[in-house]
């Protein structure tokens, strides 16, 4: 009897030790300085400039679509940046790939190259706006229109910081290169264009900055404070077609695991059952190190004992935050979806189509292998439209990084500054094989509703923060040249 009262007695305190060890830790991790960061902007006229020009360009309607060989808006488009940044084009030289810029301001040494980019070409601009979306509308602080935040407004900042170093007389020790896809909305040929050249040039970068993550307030669920969100890691890419076929047939005498009830069938149960392993990779983990100290308590008493709670972590995740899921494993969207023409007709054909971000701990052809198993099991035909592969990961703890940081730090004192995984696509993709510090960010302080606004109703950017962003440029040039 002795011995079977002692053995819960020992398990009870192993698991009040354990709590306790918890506790302590998540009481150990004190708040930052990001908690309560503000970012403050007294320069209202040098705004309003730089809103003016940005307004211009958004005016200028640049959308893109794989259906169209016409780059004709965007040569127009380049005609008013030489007329919004002179100096930038006489002073750079000027490459075009099939209406995609690339500008090269040659540096007077020896120093590495860096290159600098956002894209030009738009989304479509559909629905009921409350200003109209290439209407440039600057009002009470405030720029309308589509493309200000993805991704003319950072574009603008650029060309704004090379125009004003050159103005004052400086001259890098080292090539800076701006670079401005027309096809980064639908992955085209433009960046890859622009690769091709640097290629055979011999060019090979020790910075790029590109598009990314921005500057938010929560962006997170339950994570408290202003952080600088860095994108070091950018997942793989895919686009899939899963095709049934049957006899076809009148639709008043069905027979059984027709095309469509055979496609339903596949997509509940990747919808039930995600097939996809789920783990925490480096970049991850230090991103959640990075936020744990200002979440609320309950979050914290579990980020700061991952080493107890991960395999808990990996469950919960989509519950706490969809992007934070996105960040642990391959994903798949099922997007489009067609049957027969007839509403009384049975398809001798059916299909869906599923976009798919692949994580690199399990990437491109390992994720198409065992999602084509699945569809195999329910009748259905895979076949692949389109893949890539995950880049690889910017060393968070570099030279290039902690560059960046620095400037985030001195121009946006107190927020945290935050590596994550990209669970979008960006051109910088494709500069991988010459460039191995790729950072995706795009120094704009944006609220939510601006967030939700890319590629949605109503985009728009406060104006206030052009003037960071242009200075934020202009320090990355100056540091990289060390």
């Amino acid at each position: 009897m002795e011995i079977l009262w002692i053995v819960p007695g020992v398990l009870a305190s192993v698991i009040l030790a354990l709590l306790a060890a918890t506790l302590v830790r998540a009481c150990l991790c004190r708040p930052t300085e990001a908690l309560n960061a503000e970012i403050s902007y007294q320069e209202p006229e040098r705004a309003q400039a730089y809103a003016e020009n940005l307004s211009r360009m958004v005016r200028h309607e640049t959308i893109s679509s794989r259906f169209s060989e016409d780059k004709t808006k965007f040569y127009l488009f380049h005609e008013l940046l030489e007329k919004l940044y002179p100096g930038v084009f006489q002073t750079c030289e000027k490459y075009v790939f099939n209406g995609s810029l690339l500008l090269k301001w040659k540096g007077k040494g020896e120093n590495e190259p860096i290159l600098l980019m956002s894209h030009s070409d738009v989304v479509e601009a559909g629905g009921r706006w409350k200003e109209p979306a290439f209407s440039g509308t600057i009002k009470d602080g405030v720029i309308w229109g589509r493309g200000t935040v993805d991704t003319k407004g950072s574009l603008s900042c650029i060309f704004s910081a090379v125009e004003e170093l050159i103005a004052d007389g400086f001259q890098p020790d080292g090539d800076v290169y701006i670079a401005s896809s027309c096809t980064e909305e639908f992955s085209g040929e433009g960046a890859p264009l622009t690769v091709q050249y640097l290629k055979e040039q011999g060019v090979k970068l020790k910075l790029l900055v590109d598009e990314g993550g921005m500057i938010l307030k929560e962006p997170i669920g339950g994570v408290r404070g202003t952080y600088a969100m860095v994108g070091v890691l950018e997942k793989g890419y895919g686009d899939m077609k899963f095709t049934a076929r049957g006899s076809g047939g009148h639709a008043s005498a069905p027979g059984k695991n027709t095309p469509v009830p055979r496609l339903a069938s596949f997509i509940r149960d990747v919808e039930e059952h995600d097939p996809f392993k789920v783990d925490f990779n480096e970049t991850v983990t230090e991103m959640f190190r990075r936020l744990t100290p200002n979440m609320t308590f309950p979050m914290k008493l579990i980020f700061a004992n991952m080493w107890l709670f991960q395999p808990l972590l990996k469950k919960l995740m989509p519950s706490i935050s969809s992007a934070g899921a996105a960040m642990l494993r391959t994903t798949i969207a099922f997007t489009m979806m067609q049957g027969s023409g007839g509403l009384n007709v049975l398809p001798q054909e059916a299909y869906v189509t599923a976009n798919l971000r692949f994580i690199p701990h399990q990437p491109t052809d390992e994720s198409i292998k065992l999602i084509t198993e699945i569809a195999e099991k329910h009748g259905l035909e895979a076949e692949v439209i389109y893949k890539d592969y995950p880049c690889p990961a910017v060393n968070y703890r570099g030279r290039e990084f902690r560059l960046v940081e620095e400037v985030i730090h001195e121009l946006f004192p107190g927020i945290g500054v935050v590596p994550y995984v990209m669970t979008g696509g960006t051109d910088a993709k494709y500069y991988k094989d010459i460039c191995e510090n790729c950072i995706r960010f795009a120094p704009l302080y944006i609220n939510e509703q601006q967030y939700e606004s890319i590629h949605g109703l109503n985009e728009n950017l406060n104006i206030n923060t052009l003037t960071k962003g242009v200075d934020f440029y202009k320090a990355v040039i100056r540091k990289s040249q060390g």
